[in-house]
């Protein structure tokens, strides 16, 4: 499911996530019914780091981000990290829970200060009885998920190591990003190597080197913490190398 917007009406709006990861957003619900929805929710405040839930946790419900960033990620049994989606405000959090009722089959770890609703799958199922028209959005937004799953299933099996990371970096400054007046795009500090290694699928080892490349080539440069890619089109050019 997906907005009519432009990409800058969504970074206006702040209701932007990564193309490259699953989407978690009821973009098409009309603002009446998100609005009913949530009227009754709870807020939750996250601190930098801190867990929403971990895979394997009950699913009582779902959130909505409404400031800050989060990220989802799987993590193997030997501690490495996959962050499969960047979560802007306006996302929905945890919604596979209210529909199914199993197991968080993800984590979900604010990236930064974060305030958040929540509603209860209970209170979920009873307005979905109210109001059953809820479900051809939320089926819109399983097949986008398939859509975007798809698409990153083939990425890991089919690019290069470089390929992966200019791939993020690209989704990053497309949903994040800010524009400066040189034609660059800024991205946000609070994007680490490690996490961009975690988006990307790679080492942190690989990350660094190939980074380390495309500074001295002046195509992604790092300055006061914060990624500057200098060249959109170069770096586009690097997903086939």
């Amino acid at each position: 499911m997906y907005d009519t917007r432009t990409p800058q009406q969504e970074r206006n709006s702040g209701r932007s996530m990564l193309k490259l990861s699953i989407s978690s957003t009821w973009s098409g619900l009309p603002e009446e019914l998100a609005s009913e929805l949530f009227v009754g929710a709870t807020c939750r405040r996250l601190k930098a780091e801190e867990t929403l839930f971990q895979a394997g946790d009950i699913g009582d419900g779902c959130y909505r981000l409404d400031k800050g960033l989060l990220k989802v990620s799987l993590t193997s049994p030997q501690a490495k990290e996959r962050i499969i989606a960047v979560l802007a405000p306006g996302a929905i959090g945890g919604d596979l829970a209210v529909i199914d009722g199993l197991p968080r089959s993800a984590s979900v770890i604010a990236v930064t200060e974060c305030e958040l609703l929540f509603v209860s799958r209970v209170a979920f199922l009873q307005f979905a009885r109210e109001h059953p028209e809820i479900y051809e959005y939320l089926v819109r937004m399983l097949a986008a998920r398939l859509r975007e799953a798809d698409e990153t299933i083939s990425s890991l099996a089919f690019l290069s190591l470089k390929g992966r990371v200019a791939r993020a970096l690209l989704g990053l400054a497309k949903n994040l990003g800010e524009e400066t007046e040189s034609g660059g795009v800024l991205l946000p500090r609070t994007i680490s190597q490690r996490d961009l290694a975690a988006m990307a699928g790679v080492a942190r080892e690989n990350a660094n080197r190939i980074l380390g490349e495309w500074d001295r080539r002046e195509i992604v440069t790092k300055s006061a913490g914060c990624y500057w890619i200098g060249d959109k089109t170069r770096l586009a050019a690097e997903i086939d190398s």
